[in-house]
C-alpha cells in the first residue's frame, strides 16, 4: 500500500513543473481576449433573447388564433 501523501506530494510537483512550461499571457493579450469574450456573449445573449421573445409571441398568436 501506497501512502497517499507521496502521491499528493507527487501530482503537486508535476503540476507546479507543468504550470512552469506553460505561457501566460500579457496585460494586453487578457484584455483582448476579455473583450473578445464580452462581445460573443452580448451578440448570444442578444440572439437568445430574440429567438425566445419571437417563439413566446408566435406561441402566444398561435394559441390565440386555435382559442
Amino acid at each position: 500500500m501506497t501512502n497517499p501523501f507521496t502521491a499528493i506530494r507527487q501530482r503537486w510537483t508535476e503540476t507546479v513543473s507543468e504550470l512552469k512550461k506553460s505561457s501566460w499571457p500579457n496585460r494586453r493579450e487578457l484584455w483582448e481576449s476579455t473583450l473578445v469574450v464580452m462581445v460573443g456573449v452580448v451578440i448570444l445573449g442578444t440572439f437568445i433573447f430574440l429567438a425566445d421573445f419571437s417563439l413566446n409571441n408566435w406561441v402566444k398568436f398561435l394559441t390565440d388564433l386555435v382559442r
